[in-house]
């Protein structure tokens, strides 16, 4: 890109993620150049996922307490969403999904179809969301999910008409952005009509 140069990392802080400052001259439209500075916070991407049912009409979502929701409105602490979770090492964001299908919500799924990618927050966060969709019946639930005690998560798991959900997204009782496109998603495809 021939409007950037003298790109600068300066870290500060490797702790969860890394969060760096970039420091960077940008070419305006008018010619000018201007030194700017960024914050990025890369916790590398993730992979989300709808699992629905169509003979059911029902979908399955996750219900856990998320401190940043919290410390922007405590009353929105505990947030609904898709299924959904960080791609690991090298993984596929298939591999990624599938394992934390199981882990999260309890169900074992072989396929699922990636139909987005999203940067859900691109003006700070460099994580891009793979997000899948794939059906579920109960012969595919081989345990109670809650997700891993390793990784400190308590993880409620709800089963929901998608009529109800399509409500709680206009009542903002769902506000999670990757679980609003997927859900959109469904809607616009039709995904769960007979």
């Amino acid at each position: 890109m021939d409007k950037l140069k003298n790109i600068e990392h300066i870290s500060l802080s490797k702790a969860w993620a890394t969060l760096d400052r970039i420091d960077y001259d940008y070419k305006f439209k008018n010619g000018n150049w201007k030194r700017l500075s960024r914050e990025t916070y890369n916790r590398g991407n993730g992979a989300a996922i709808l699992l629905y049912n169509k003979e059911r009409g029902t979908v399955i979502l996750t219900r856990q307490f998320r401190m940043p929701i919290f410390e922007n409105n405590p009353d929105e602490g505990m947030s609904i969403e898709a299924c959904a979770g960080a791609i690991d090492n090298s993984d596929h964001p298939l591999e990624t999904i599938i394992r934390e299908t199981e882990e999260e919500v309890g169900y074992k799924i072989k396929e699922a179809k990636q139909v987005l990618t999203a940067y859900t927050s691109p003006g700070a966060l460099t994580e891009k969301m793979y997000l899948f969709i794939a059906e579920y019946d109960d012969t595919m639930k081989v345990n109670d999910g809650g997700g891993l005690d390793t990784e400190d998560e308590e993880i409620e798991i709800l089963e929901l008409s998608f009529v109800e959900v399509k409500e709680m997204v206009k009542n903002s009782h769902i506000r999670d952005a990757k679980t609003i496109m997927l859900l959109q998603y469904a809607e616009i495809n039709k995904l769960l009509e007979n």
